[in-house]
C-alpha cells in the first residue's frame, strides 16, 4: 500500500477551509451514537407531567451499562417580546438539566426553581449539562396545528428548517456551578469530547417532538396524529452560536491540534486504500444521495454561503457524473480526493472529505479516541531552550504569519475582550471604540512576530529561562510558539484580528466537529445550524445493527 501524507496545516488551517468544514463519521454526535447503539443504551420517560398548552415538566432516563442520566425538562410561558436568540437573553420556551442519576421529586423540585432562570441561578456537582432553547414560534405552531388536524404537516416547509426547537447555549464543563469535566472524564460513555453536551442535545430532540405530539393530543385527543417517523427522524436540534465559541479553538491549542490530527490521518488512511469493494461504493453513493438532498433544502441568507450552497451542488452533481470513471482507478478514494482538490470549490473539497471517509468506519473510528487532550495543567514552558532555537523554532511555525503587514490599520482593526455583563468573549472594534486596553492574547500571528523581534535581540545562546524573568509579558506567547512546535494542526494560520476576519469560519469548523449540519449565518459573528437532523432518535438505539451509525 503506498502511504498518503497528511494534509499539511498551511492548508486544512487556513479560515477560508475552516469555514467549508462538514461533519464527518469522526464529529462527536456520530461517536456517541455508535456508543449507544453498540452498548444498547435504553431511555424512559420517568415524567411527563405536562399541561394541554404543553407546559410543564418531564424527566427521561437514559441507562448506560454503568449508569444512568436523566434529561431533565422544562416548558414555560414565555412572551413573543421575550423571546431572543442571543445569549443576553432572560427567559426561554424551554429549559434542561442533563442530571448525574435519577432525580427524586425533591431534586426535581429543586431543578425546576433553578434551571429556567440558567446562569441567574444556583447548582450542584449532579448536575452535568445546563441548556435551554426556544421554539421555533410560527413552525413549531404549523406542525402542532396539522397534527391537530389529524395530518402530517408540509414536509417541504418542515425539512427546509429542519428542527422545531433552538438552543442558545448548551453549557457543560464547571460552568455556572454545574460539575466539573474532572468529575465525569474517566467515565467511557463521557470520556470523548463533549460527549454529555452532545447527549444533552440528543434527548432535547425527543423532548421536542414528544412536545409537539402531546400539544396536538391535548387539542384533539380523539383525531390527533402524531408526527411520522420518517419526518422523526428528519428533524434535529437547531442552535444559535455566536461569538462566545470563537475563541474556543485559540485557547485550546492541544484539543485543536488532536482534533484535526484524527480527520487528516483517517482521510489519509483511506485516500490510502488500493482498492474499493461493492459495500464502500454502495454506502459513498447512499451518503452522497443523502448530502445532495440536504443541499437541495440548505438555505441561507448570506450571501457567501448561499452561493457557497449553489457551488456545493454542481460540485456534488460534477462528482456524480465521474464517480465510476474515479472509482476505477488505482487509490481510487484518493483519485477522488485529487479530483474535487482540483475542481470543486472548498465547500466542494470539504463535502468530499466527510463522503470519502463515510463508507470506512472500520478503518478510522477507532481514531475518535485519539481526539481529546488534557489540558488541565497547561503546558509547561521549556526554560532550558536556548532564544535563539525558539526563535528558529516560531519562525518556522509562523512563516505564513510574515505575509501580514500589521504596519496596516485593516490587519490590527479587531480586538477580542472579555465581557463584563456575561463573562464571553467579544469582538471590539480597535480604533472606533474603547477597551483594546482589556484586548485577549488572542492576535496569534502578531505576537509570534512581536515575540520573534524581542528574540533577536537576546544573545543567541541565552536560555529562553532568563528571557522570561526580565520579560514576562511573553510568556503566553512563548508557551504558544513551543506548542505549536510540537503539534502541528494546534494554530489556525490566519490573522484573527484582522478587518477581514469572520468569526463564523471558527465557528463552522468546530460545529462541524460537534457533527452540526445545515450552516446558516446570520451575520459574520453568528450562526444557525441543525444537530442530529437524520439521525437515529436515541429510543430507538437499544435495536439497532451496532453498525447503523
Amino acid at each position: 500500500m503506498t502511504a498518503i501524507a497528511l494534509r499539511p496545516p498551511e492548508v486544512v488551517m487556513r479560515l477560508e477551509r475552516l469555514g467549508a468544514a462538514h461533519p464527518t463519521r469522526l464529529s462527536f454526535l456520530r461517536q456517541l451514537i455508535r456508543r449507544a447503539t453498540r452498548e444498547k443504551w435504553r431511555v424512559r420517560k420517568h415524567l411527563f407531567d405536562l399541561d394541554d398548552n404543553g407546559f410543564g415538566r418531564a424527566v427521561y432516563a437514559v441507562e448506560t451499562p454503568a449508569r444512568t442520566y436523566s434529561l431533565v425538562a422544562f416548558s414555560t410561558p414565555l412572551d413573543d417580546e421575550k423571546r431572543s436568540d442571543r445569549v443576553i437573553a432572560q427567559a426561554w420556551d424551554t429549559s434542561y438539566v442533563l442530571y448525574d442519576g435519577l432525580p427524586d421529586a425533591a431534586e426535581i423540585e429543586r431543578l425546576e426553581a433553578n434551571a429556567p432562570l440558567q446562569e441567574a441561578s444556583r447548582y450542584t456537582r449532579s448536575e452535568l449539562v445546563l441548556a435551554r432553547a426556544n421554539k421555533s414560534v410560527r413552525l413549531f405552531e404549523d406542525v402542532a396545528s396539522a397534527l391537530a388536524r389529524g395530518e402530517q404537516p408540509d414536509e417541504e416547509q418542515l425539512l427546509g428548517v429542519g428542527y422545531l426547537l433552538r438552543t442558545t447555549a448548551v453549557y457543560g464543563n464547571g460552568k455556572f456551578g454545574i460539575a466539573d469535566r474532572d468529575e465525569i472524564a474517566t467515565r467511557p460513555e463521557l470520556a470523548g469530547s463533549f460527549q454529555a453536551e452532545m447527549l444533552t442535545v440528543w434527548l432535547i430532540r425527543s423532548f421536542t417532538l414528544d412536545l409537539v405530539d402531546h400539544i396536538a393530543r391535548r387539542r384533539n385527543p380523539a383525531g390527533a396524529a402524531r408526527l411520522a417517523p420518517q419526518l422523526r427522524r428528519a428533524l434535529g436540534v437547531g442552535n444559535a452560536t455566536g461569538l462566545g465559541m470563537a475563541p474556543f479553538l485559540v485557547r485550546h491549542p492541544l484539543l485543536t491540534h488532536s482534533w484535526f490530527l484524527a480527520r487528516e490521518t483517517a482521510l489519509a488512511r483511506v485516500r490510502a486504500e488500493e482498492h474499493t469493494g461493492a459495500t464502500e461504493r454502495d454506502a459513498f453513493l447512499k451518503a452522497l444521495a443523502d448530502l445532495r438532498q440536504r443541499v437541495a433544502r440548505w438555505h441561507s441568507d448570506d450571501d457567501r454561503q448561499a452561493a457557497a450552497t449553489r457551488s456545493l451542488a454542481t460540485d456534488l452533481d460534477r462528482l456524480s457524473e465521474n464517480l465510476d470513471r474515479l472509482l476505477a482507478k488505482p487509490q481510487p478514494w484518493d483519485a477522488l480526493y485529487r479530483f474535487a482538490e482540483e475542481h470543486f470549490s472548498l465547500e466542494g473539497q470539504e463535502a468530499c472529505v466527510s463522503l470519502i471517509l463515510e463508507p470506512h468506519g472500520a478503518l478510522v473510528d477507532e481514531l475518535g479516541d485519539m481526539m481529546k487532550a488534557d489540558e488541565t495543567p497547561g503546558h509547561a514552558i521549556d526554560g532550558s531552550m536556548s532564544c535563539a532555537s525558539l526563535r528558529r523554532a516560531l519562525l518556522d511555525s509562523y512563516s505564513w504569519a510574515e505575509k501580514v503587514d500589521f504596519a496596516d490599520p485593516a490587519a490590527n482593526a479587531r480586538f477580542w475582550y472579555v465581557s463584563a455583563e456575561k463573562l464571553e468573549p467579544r469582538l471590539g472594534e480597535r480604533f472606533e471604540e474603547d477597551g483594546a486596553e482589556f484586548e485577549q492574547p488572542l492576535a496569534t500571528a502578531r505576537d509570534a512576530l512581536s515575540l520573534a523581534a524581542a528574540l533577536a535581540q537576546e544573545p543567541a545562546s541565552a536560555r529562553v529561562a532568563d528571557f522570561l524573568l526580565r520579560r514576562p509579558e511573553w510568556r503566553h506567547a512563548v508557551r504558544r510558539a513551543q506548542i505549536v512546535a510540537k503539534f502541528p494542526y494546534a494554530e489556525i494560520h490566519d490573522n484573527l484580528i484582522g478587518a477581514e476576519l469572520r468569526p463564523v469560519d471558527i465557528l463552522r469548523a468546530k460545529l462541524a466537529f460537534f457533527g452540526a449540519r445545515s450552516f446558516d449565518p446570520r451575520s459574520d459573528r453568528w450562526l444557525r445550524i441543525a444537530l442530529f437532523s437524520g439521525e437515529p432518535l436515541i429510543e430507538d438505539v437499544a435495536t439497532m445493527a451496532g453498525e447503523a451509525a
